[in-house]
Parts: structure tokens; sequence; C-alpha cells
């Protein structure tokens, strides 16, 4: 039987019904591009974060613990006062790209331990300290470090280290679709009493400022006495906040402070920033709206916590009227929601019995779920400007995303991390939806889709990258995480949805031929990309021409461009088992996999391959204008990449569609020189299958040889994106007297080429580590046990690819794990992290590990495609009772 949240999940595919609310507020809206309207594009600097209390934004909100919505129109979120600070804490603070050493850096502590996928229930924990918080500290110590040094973190101010601190647990619950449960609980970890004043806020997103008229009609807050509000909204229609036992209810409008940050007459008398305004003057009510209405409003409560002790707030909202005790079924409710999601789960992870495991999967699951954000942006409003703004548009020098202009987003999207990275990006969104196919997979399909509506797909074919430059190129991974979500949700329901399969498929094959015209400059198969989502890892920005001159054939961009390929080879076949015309485009796909495949294995027209038969190994090559080529010998994941282009098909498949089988033996037939690029066609592998890949056996072998040293590519935590070959022996290039070096850095960038916390060019990241362990299963499915390896390299152990696979990923989930010592790598030498009474069991998702050490590296919430960690915990427990099933058969 599903359990209820499942069946509530398949009431609705999109985000209607139980999903209209969820946590679709940012985590962080300042400093973002939808909000820059500068000339330059200087993003961080036209509304900073002192700025944020006083602005109205355009295209987002954000807060702490928010929701709203699934268009943003009404939000909800929490602030909080310790009674010594000199503003109150309604966001995130965190410093802006140009500030931190290595980028854009939140300075909080926060966790998303728990959420439904229709939000039936939600939790979080924000930890708030009671001493004045350190904003300047932060910001000056920071200043006085540089790229060599590590980042300067919130706990490093030793405000932490007495314990005088709230953990302040967020929850939600559903009584219905349009009726949620609000319950904000304050510990004090502290041994003395402590003053927290606590500030529900609730507020409408500004749609009427911008001088568009069918937006003119202003929503209305109306307070009653200091126990209720009522909402009214045009689009939304009426509802209720509820708040139990509240001091005094608190009303301002969400408009900008045009005085304060501009000089200029106010058009709203009780502006954005009032209510801060009244907490911080002691409660000077001259700052607030005597008449308990507007367009945004507080609930005020003010309690003393006691030592070691808690205080519970309660709330409700509710588009229903309810006269008497709207409370009196609270608990009830909030029980069932609380059994439902422990039942969901319980469902979810029934192959999980490690607690410790179970605990760092249901977090991931819970980053995953919380980093859901409205997306809103109409690219040809933004460059225009809008026709009234608190100050006159001045016009774009640079205008951002210029060929961009049919773009108009505006849907709830899977993002990054909702503070450091609160904008999609397409690859880690492709990444974000394996994991979320396990938990809501209708919702899965619907991200994949949506980047290829009409409204965001360039009509050129190109998929957009992120907000800050649409036109930047990623890793073509949308192809295999469709072909993926498929099969987890054909798996979970016991029938594949070929109709998405089928519909992706067309926006795909306008994003390949894109591909196929833009990035293969030569026309030879062998393809440049630039950027490729690989900051920092080779020796010169690949987004931008070369310093001097010529281009760049990428063994990462022909590896992609090979897997893509396949991707489509096999989403089409498995389409054509219900409409046989899509042989044609299996067919077409699989010799175009031929002719990258020979591209690569072969000399070009200067006697120069990717391949390097000297090292072994896959290298960029460098084309020079005077018709020169040279490799650039740098041992890095841009050589591993070729790894990911493997794909498995067995007979009981080709046997159903015969018009495709027919074509590939004429092709092997009367191709002979394509046909010897696959690996044992005729030599059908471990369970009648056959291998398309573009390694045969011994390159195969030569790439896990070095992949698997440890004094190479292995880490004790999985696998680095740059050999540590390059930390005694670094890459260098010289032109025109002056050298360009690579060189192994396991933590954070030492140099700015991509700028924030780009860097690879030594740590571990999630993604790439998972789809080098899918492609290597994928062998294992043809080779099965015959094809053995030495793990690790010179360890004198030999074991079949599938577990030295596993111990590759159980090498990732290891990051999360107490070792022997009792310590979590992923936390590094942060004590408290490590050893805080009230810190076990709380699990952060960083952007990417330390390649020595582990140690969590880069956005710290970013659950997006760390969260893969939920996925790698399936595999372990799979390849575990696998051979527990072979030991009790004797195989």
């Amino acid at each position: 039987m599903p359990t209820a949240e499942r069946e509530r999940i398949y009431e609705r595919a999109d985000n209607k019904g139980w999903k209209k609310w969820g946590p679709y507020l940012s985590d962080r809206a300042w400093g973002s591009v939808r909000e820059d309207y500068s000339p330059y594009g200087d993003a961080w600097n036209y509304v900073t974060h002192d700025m944020a209390r006083s602005r109205a934004y355009r295209w987002g909100e954000e807060g702490i613990g928010g929701i709203s919505d699934n268009k943003g129109h009404i939000c909800f979120a929490l602030g909080f006062w310790n009674h010594k600070d000199n503003i109150i804490k309604e966001r995130f603070f965190g410093l802006s790209g140009p500030e931190g050493n290595h980028g854009e850096d939140v300075k909080e502590l926060y966790y998303y331990l728990d959420s439904t996928p229709t939000h039936s229930y939600m939790k979080m924990l924000y930890k708030y300290p009671q001493q004045e918080f350190p904003y300047n500290r932060l910001v000056i110590e920071t200043s006085r470090r540089g790229r060599q040094e590590p980042e300067f973190e919130l706990l490093d101010t030793g405000i932490f280290d007495k314990d005088e601190y709230f953990d302040i647990f967020i929850e939600y619950a559903k009584a219905d679709q349009n009726d949620w449960l609000v319950k904000v609980t304050a510990h004090n970890r502290s041994a003395q009493a402590a003053p927290l004043t606590l500030l529900p806020t609730i507020w409408f997103r500004n749609t009427w400022a911008w001088g568009y008229e069918q937006y003119n009609a202003r929503p209305m807050l109306n307070g009653i006495g200091n126990k209720q509000i009522e909402i009214n909204h045009k689009q939304l229609g009426k509802y209720k906040l509820y708040c139990e036992d509240a001091d005094a209810l608190l009303f301002c409008d969400n408009d900008t402070n045009t005085d304060r940050l501009y000089g200029r007459p106010n058009v709203a008398k009780y502006p954005k920033d009032a209510i801060n305004n009244f907490i911080i003057s002691g409660g000077k009510k001259s700052f607030i709206n005597p008449n308990q209405i507007g367009t945004k409003a507080s609930a005020h409560y003010v309690r003393q916590v006691p030592a070691g002790g808690s205080v519970s707030i309660r709330l409700r909202f509710s588009d229903q009227t309810i006269l008497n005790q709207p409370f009196a079924d609270f608990d009830d409710i909030w029980n069932k929601r609380l059994d439902e999601a422990n039942a969901f789960f319980g469902d979810l992870q029934k192959n999980v019995t490690d607690p410790e495991l179970l605990a760092i999967q249901r977090q991931a699951y819970a980053g995953m779920l919380w980093n859901k954000q409205f997306y809103y942006y109409n690219v040809n409003e933004w460059l225009k400007g809008d026709p009234k703004m608190p100050v006159p548009f001045q016009g774009r020098v640079y205008a951002r995303n210029e060929s961009w202009r049919h773009m108009y987003t505006a849907n709830i999207l899977s993002m990054p991390d909702k503070w450091e990275y609160p904008w999609f990006a397409a690859w880690d969104l492709a990444f974000h939806t394996l994991t979320l196919a396990r938990l809501d997979p209708h919702f899965a399909k619907r991200q994949l889709a949506v980047i290829l509506r009409e409204y965001y797909m360039h009509p050129n074919g190109q998929i957009p990258a992120y907000e800050w430059n649409f036109s930047d190129v990623n890793p073509p991974v949308h192809a295999w995480a469709t072909w993926k979500v498929y099969e987890i949700d054909r798996d979970l329901n016991g029938v594949g949805d070929v109709g998405f399969l089928e519909r992706v498929f067309h926006k795909l094959l306008l994003n390949f031929t894109w591909w196929v015209n833009r990035k293969d400059v030569a026309g030879n198969n062998i393809f440049g990309g630039g950027f490729l989502g690989l900051d920092n890892i080779g020796v010169f920005d690949r987004s931008q021409p070369l310093p001097m001159g010529g281009r760049i054939e990428q063994a990462d961009g022909t590896g992609w461009m090979a897997m893509y390929t396949l991707n489509m080879l096999r989403i089409a076949c498995e389409i054509s088992l219900t409409r046989p015309s899509y042989q044609d485009m299996a067919s077409k796909f699989f010799e175009h996999f031929l002719h990258i495949a020979s591209a690569m294995n072969n000399l070009g027209k200067q006697n120069i391959s990717l391949w390097d038969e000297v090292d072994q190994f896959y290298y960029d090559v460098l084309h020079t204008p005077d018709q020169n080529a040279r490799l650039l010998k740098i041992r890095s994941m841009v050589g591993l990449i070729p790894l990911f282009a493997v794909e498995i098909l067995d007979e009981a498949l080709l046997s159903k569609l015969p018009d495709f089988k027919r074509r590939v033996e004429w092709v092997l037939t009367n191709r002979p020189d394509l046909a010897s690029l696959i690996s044992r066609w005729h030599e059908p592998g471990k369970g009648e299958t056959h291998l398309l890949s573009l390694l045969r056996g011994h390159r195969m072998k030569m790439i896990l040889k070095r992949m698997f040293d440890e004094t190479e590519f292995l880490s004790d935590y999985g696998i680095r994106a740059l050999s540590k070959y390059h930390e005694k022996t670094p890459y260098q290039f010289e032109l025109n007297s002056e050298i360009f070096q690579v060189r192994y850095v396991p933590a954070e960038s030492e140099m700015s080429m991509f700028g924030g916390n780009s860097n690879w060019r030594g740590p571990i990241w999630f993604p790439v580590n998972f789809l080098l362990i899918d492609s290597l299963f994928k062998f294992y499915q043809y080779y099965g046990d015959d094809f053995e390896v030495e793990y690790p390299t010179n360890s004198g152990q030999v074991m079949s690819v599938k577990e030295a696979t596993v111990l590759v990923a159980e090498r990732l989930i290891n990051i999360f794990r107490r070792g022997a010592d009792g310590r979590i790598p992923a936390y590094g030498n942060e004590e408290k992290m490590q050893k805080g009474k009230h810190f076990d069991g709380l699990y952060l998702f960083y952007e990417y590990f330390h390649g020595d050490v582990g140690a969590g590296l880069g956005a710290n919430h970013q659950t997006g495609w760390t969260g893969l960690v939920a996925d790698l915990i399936e595999y372990w427990y799979k390849y575990q009772s696998e051979s527990v099933a072979a030991v009790s058969t004797g195989k």
C-alpha cells in the first residue's frame, strides 16, 4: 500500500494542490543579477546586505525558514532579535563575491532537517548567537585574508564557544492544501536565562510599485486585535494568520525606504524596514502603522528563555475562517503529519539499516526539498528597466544576457544553494533530479522538461547555463539525467513514462544540433565547449578567447558529446519499443557515436590525438594560429570524462528493434574501421550484452590505473579533480616569457580565474564522482567479474570493477560518517561541529571536499548535487545485498 504522502504526491504532478505552498522563498535575494539595475552589471553592490532590509525587491523575496505560494505572492518567514544586535535577524548574513577571500560565503549556521515532497511536514534549525552578531568582524578579518588562506567562519569568531546561543527549530505541518501550522521552538543552550524576540512575518511580494497597470492592485493585510491577521490578495483570495498568544501585531509596507537609501521622499509612510526600526528603537510606535494595515506584518513575541530551557510559539495560516479555537486540533494534525513523514521515509529507506546512514540520507533528502525556490525573471523587462523604480533607471552599458530576451521564467526550480547560488544552473539541476526522482518523480521530470521549454531554451537550441551568463556552456548531462530519472520512476511505479522521454527527446535534439553546429569548430567530431562547468581546471580560461589566439579541442568536451550521443541512443531505443519509427533516430546516434569515437582514437592533421600514448591518458589539444598543435598535459578530470561515454545494449532489446539492429549490422560490416572501435560487439558480454564505449580494454585499464592511484586521483574520500602528481610537478605553459601554471591544490582555490568558490584543482566533487561510479557499473554489467583491476594501484589487491567501484562510493559516503577516531571528515578541524553537544547528528552538504582530508568546502548547503550521497547509499546497500545473495547461492 502506498503511504499517505506518496498518494498526495500523485494527486497533482505540478506545483498545485498539496504542493501549492512550500519552501519556495529564497535564502538571499540581495546581490543577485535579477535585482541589479546598475549600468555596468555590479550586482553585488547594487543591492547589498545592509540595503536589503530597506529595499523592496522586484523579482523575488528572501527570509529565514521561509515559505510562499508557488508564484511567490504571499511570503512568510521568521525574524529574531537577541536584544544585542543593531538590526533584527530577518535574513542570513554572508559576504558578497568581492568581499569573500574565496567568493560569496554565507556566515550563519543553519540546517535543513526534514521535509516531505509535498511539504506536508518540514523542519529546520537555525543557531542564533545571544551575543552581538559579529557582522563587522567577519568582513574586516576576511578582507585581511588572501586566496591562499582559509575562509574566516562564524565559528572562528568564538561566539559559540560558551554555548551562548539559541537553537531555533522552525517547523511546518499542513492541515490541508491551504491550511498550514507553524511551530517555532527556541532552546537556550547557555547557562544563563536570555531574552529573545520572535517575529513571524507575513508579507506580499511587491508587484505594485513598478509601473505596470496589470499589477497595480495593492493587496492588504489587516490586523484584528493582537491575535489575527487577515490576508486579501486579488489572485490568491482571502486567508487568515492566527497568532497564538502574540504580544502585538506590527504593520508596515513592503515598499523601499527611499529616504534612507537614496535621500528621496518615501512613497510609503511606513516602509519595509519599519518593523526593524520599531524593534531596535525599543518600541517607538511612530515607526509602525497604528491602523494595523499594510503589506508586511509581524506577530511580536518577547520571551525570556530560561537557562537550558525552551519556549515555543504556534501560528496557523488558513483559507478557512476558524471562529473558535484555531489551535484546538493543532497537536493531532501535527502528530499525524509527522507520523506520515516517518512512514514515507520508512518506505523510501527500507533498504538502509545503519542508523547513521539513515540520518545522513534523510537530511540529504531534506536539503534537496528545502532548496526549492520560486524563480522569476523576465529578461526583456529587466533589460529595459521598469516604468517606475525607487531611483530612475540609468540604462545598461553592460547588458548582461542581451541575447536571451525571450527568457521568461516563473517556476518552482531546484536551486544549488538558496543563499550562495539562489538561481538555477542547468547542469547542477540535472544532477538534482536523480535524488529528487526517488522522492517525487513528477517533480523531477518537470524540472528536466521546464528548462527545455521555449521560454527557457534559446531559439538556436542552447540550454541557458545560469543567470550570471546564460550563454556559458554547461556539460550536456541533460539526456543522461533524463534516462536516469526515467529508470528511477519506472522502478518506483512499475511502468516507464515513455511520453516524458519523447517530449524531452525532441527538445534535446535541438540542443544536440546546437552543440554539433557551434562547438565542433573544425567539423571533425572533436569538440570544444569552453567553460563546461569545470572552473579553474585548465591553464587558460576556456570560456574566453585564448591569449595567443587559436583554439582548444577538449577531451572533456568530446567525451561529454560521446556520452550525449549514447544517452540519446538509449532513449531512442526505449521510445522505439512503442513507436518503431524512432529506430531511425537510434541509428543516427549510433553512427554519430562511432564518428566521435573514431575522431578521438585517430591522429589529426597535425599528427596529434587527444590520447597520449606516452602517458596513456587523454589531454586537451591546443591549436595555435601558426597551425601548430600541442597537448596540454594536465592530468585532470578532463582526461577521465571519456569514461562517461558508455552504454550497454542487450540482445533482448535489439531483437525487439529489427530495423535498428539491421542498420547496426550493416554499418559494422561495411565500415570495419568503425566496427573496430566497438569492443567485442560480436562477442556478447555478461548477460548477452553489447558494449558501446570510447575505451577499449587496454585504454580503460590505463585510465583506471591512474584513477585508482592514491598518489594521483584516488583520495581516501573519492576521486580528486586533479592528480596529486601536480603537487610536486606543476604543469607549466610559457607564453611570451610569462609562465601559466596548474598546481594541485586540495582545498580552496589559490586563483580567481572564475572567481567565487570555483576550484577544480584538487578537491573532490560529488557530481563527477557519481558519473564515474555510474559508468563503471555499466562496464561491470558488460564484463562481469572477468575484468579485474588493481585497487588501489600498486597495492597488489586485485578485484572486479564492481568491487572497486563500490569501494570508491564508500569513500565518498565516509565523508559524512564518523570514523574510528570519532570525527566526521566533512567538518575538518571545526571542533564545535566535531564534539559540540548540540551539533551531533547535524549534516552540511558542501559544494566540494578537501582532496586529502575530506573537509567540506565552498557553499555550505549545496545539497543539490552533493545530495547524490543519498543515491550512493542506495548503491552501496544494493551491492551488499547482491554480495549476500551471491554467497548464499554459491556464485
